[in-house]
């Protein structure tokens, strides 16, 4: 398993056995975190890939986490909250950067896959803590309806990414 998937499985873990449900401003730091680490890989992805299937998703994900995060951040000036750093997106960060770091020294076809097979698993996991922990403990329906949004969107990604990690076989 991945280090960022393994920190997204902590993710579901730490905030289900929390005493108390994630809050809006930790649910709020939490996606946009989420959506900040997708943007790095992408950036990461379109330095270093020759292969165009991976750049067209690259792009899209930098394009697309990009515009989500846009609308958080609007979302919460609107709302006039601030989103509150925590253990969950402390620990995503530390487990993105690791992965990066680990990205980076691959080239080629084996950084393609690495790469791809990461947004495959980072995807997977995203979306399960989005169904199961983040969707249901927001109590603000904005923000809900924004997490929502953004479930959709993702799931596509996880198509996506699933189609090209099936090409680079």
């Amino acid at each position: 398993m991945s280090t960022l998937g393994a920190a997204c499985l902590a993710l579901a873990a730490t905030c289900t056995m929390a005493a108390d449900k994630p809050t809006d401003p930790q649910i709020a730091h939490i996606a946009y975190s989420a959506g900040v680490i997708d943007v790095e890989a992408a950036k990461l992805a379109l330095a270093k890939t020759m292969n165009a299937d991976v750049k067209a998703f690259a792009e899209s994900m930098q394009k697309d986490h990009t515009a989500v995060n846009d609308m958080a951040l609007a979302l919460v000036k609107k709302l006039n909250v601030t989103p509150e750093d925590n253990a969950t997106s402390q620990a995503l960060a530390k487990a993105a950067e690791e992965k990066r770091t680990a990205l980076g020294k691959l080239d080629g076809a084996a950084f393609d896959k690495a790469y791809v097979d990461n947004e495959v698993a980072y995807h997977k996991q995203v979306n399960g803590a989005l169904e199961t922990l983040l969707i249901p403990s927001a109590e603000n329906g904005e923000l809900k309806s924004l997490l929502e949004t953004g479930l959709k969107l993702f799931q596509g990604h996880q198509q996506h990414a699933e189609h090209v990690a099936a090409s680079l076989k």
